[in-house]
């Protein structure tokens, strides 16, 4: 029952959202099973009544055909309107409760460090957001609506027969209840371990077609084409024989539900014709048990497909639960002392399953205006310290307080929009002057004038029509219409000319003193724009050198140049 569990909180998830309209689907498609069972069964007592009763003129004469009549006009309207009814609801609620989850997925995935782990692999993310969230509304439309259905019409297809003979209504109950969910029950375990499967298959399908598309280049250049494609057609193949493997189960299954369909109505049919003879019910009520026996069991049929992806199902389920239970909130990041842009007490810090610990203690103040350089070999920690100022990360201890930033990260997130809308991403409300100055300052504003669209050039994704050191321009543009007190750099001309860099640089160091600067760098020209350097090494400030005094310039000599 463990690998069942998951399911249990995404049933939670749902009764929390779209309540009401939930149980009215349910209860909608209730009403269809019930108003089909009552239509079909209430249809051949009066086909057969009518036929006996035209035996004689004295039995026609008599025989009441308006009210019998009057009904089945009346279930088959409320079977109409109730089945249109639940098709808008369930699937009103259902959809509404996806969009609802896969808001509350990116929250989670929007948590300090939830994307970071995702980040080596979008393609998982991509699978996470479309096909694992889509699975999961099978629990509700596959399992939970027509289970409901299904056990509601056993008890009142019981309960109405046993007003004519309770040991046929308990014994119908009984039969359809322990054939109709015991089929299911184990087409869900049979199913379980292939529809798991599968699930690997077309993810790793997914994942091998994207990397063959946005890396046929480099796989290309490397010789590795044909693998890539090999492995791709080799993930469809297995996705192939699982789902000929649930299809054979599947149609097996149906078979089942046919052997038992024969089984109850044989059963029914023997029990009708012996209370029939005993005078215990009359011919018409005999066609009327045949006919809720042998609609009855429908219901449960429709659990097939639910049952045969509810390891699938399942499996969504657990790999969503921490990313749905997960607080978007990032750590709390203090407002700093009077006179401080970013400040730092007793921080302890240690990566997610490791042992030591990286920051043991770690403090550092960095003054309004000030600019200052964080230089250190690769693995000191440089990064995870931007991380716990940004907010992507959280110490065990210590406090963390900085002013409202403005981030340069190494990495350059541009979409599949014009060169404004990546813009205004930063600062919605900055007009066309406002986007030309911070263009200016990126030394990009030229490049953009010379495009026939200007500003409202269209890029593909992740920038694609500007080349390498155009994208990091831009985002450098983008960081510079946030107006805060704060930068907070990561190699800021990383991937740049000598050209381009110089006047960056030149540009960031003609900003106003009100603007500090914290960057972490590892080349000279950049640390060339700071008042003091600081050394970090294995999570320790070992070194800290101000301008003009001795080893300022040795530190600066050391690092690497342009």
């Amino acid at each position: 029952m463990r690998r069942w569990r998951p399911l249990l909180g995404v049933v939670r998830l749902f009764l929390a959202g779209r309540r009401g309209r939930l149980f009215l689907g349910a209860l909608l498609a209730t009403l269809t099973v019930l108003a089909g069972v009552s239509l079909l069964g209430l249809s051949g007592w009066f086909i057969t009544g009518t036929a006996l009763a035209g035996a004689s003129a004295t039995t026609a004469l008599s025989f009441d055909v308006f009210r019998p009549s009057a009904g089945i006009r009346f279930l088959a309207l409320v079977r109409t309107a109730a089945r249109y009814g639940e098709r808008l609801a369930t699937h009103d609620a259902t959809l509404a409760l996806l969009a609802a989850l896969r808001e509350r997925l990116f929250r989670g995935y929007a948590a300090p460090g939830a994307a970071r782990s995702l980040l080596a692999r979008p393609a998982r993310l991509l699978f996470r957001l479309t096909a694992e969230v889509d699975a999961l509304d099978n629990l509700y439309l596959r399992v939970l609506v027509p289970g409901a259905a299904a056990l509601v019409t056993a008890l009142a297809a019981g309960y109405g027969l046993g007003l004519l003979d309770g040991r046929l209504g308990l014994g119908l109950a009984l039969a359809l209840v322990m054939l109709g969910l015991g089929l299911p029950f184990a087409l869900a375990r049979l199913a379980e371990r292939v529809a798991r499967r599968r699930a690997a298959a077309l993810e790793a399908l997914r994942a091998r077609a994207i990397d063959l598309v946005a890396g046929q280049t480099d796989l290309l250049m490397a010789g590795r084409l044909g693998a890539q494609l090999e492995a791709a057609m080799a993930a469809e193949q297995r996705l192939a024989r699982a789902e000929d493997a649930l299809n054979r189960m599947e149609s097996t299954t149906g078979f089942a539900f046919s052997l038992a369909g024969t089984l109850i109505l044989t059963a029914a049919l023997l029990a009708a014709a012996a209370l029939a003879e005993a005078g215990t019910i009359s011919v018409p009520q005999a066609a009327l048990v045949l006919l809720v026996a042998l609609a009855a069991l429908e219901p449960f049929a429709a659990l097939r497909r639910g049952a045969l992806e509810l390891g699938r199902t399942a499996l969504a389920a657990r790999r969503l639960a921490p990313a749905l239970r997960a607080e978007a909130a990032p750590p709390a990041i203090a407002v700093p002392p009077e006179g401080m842009a970013l400040s730092l007490r007793e921080v302890r810090f240690r990566h997610s399953g490791t042992e030591r610990l990286l920051f043991a203690g770690l403090s550092l103040d960095v003054a309004r205006g000030e600019r200052v350089a964080l230089i250190g070999p690769s693995g000191a920690g440089k990064s995870t310290l931007l991380a716990l100022l940004q907010g992507e990360a959280a110490p065990e201890t210590g406090e963390v307080a900085a002013l409202r930033r403005a981030v340069l990260g190494q990495r350059t997130e541009l979409f599949q929009d014009s060169l404004r809308g990546n813009l205004l991403l930063a600062n919605p409300q900055a007009d066309d002057a406002r986007l030309w100055q911070a263009l200016d300052g990126a030394q990009l504003a030229e490049v953009v004038r010379a495009l026939p669209q200007g500003l409202d050039t269209p890029l593909g994704e992740g920038g694609a029509g500007l080349s390498g050191g155009q994208r990091r321009r831009l985002a450098l543009a983008r960081m510079l219409l946030r107006d805060a007190p704060l930068w907070l750099l990561d190699e800021p001309t990383e991937g740049l000319d000598a050209a381009n860099a110089s006047a960056i640089l030149t540009w960031i160091k003609e900003q106003p003193r009100e603007t500090a600067i914290f960057a972490v760098t590892h080349l000279r020209r950049e640390a060339e724009i700071a008042d003091r350097l600081l050394r970090l090494k294995e999570g320790r400030l070992v070194a800290e050198w101000r301008r003009g005094e001795a080893g300022f310039e040795a530190a600066l000599a050391a690092l690497r140049p342009d």
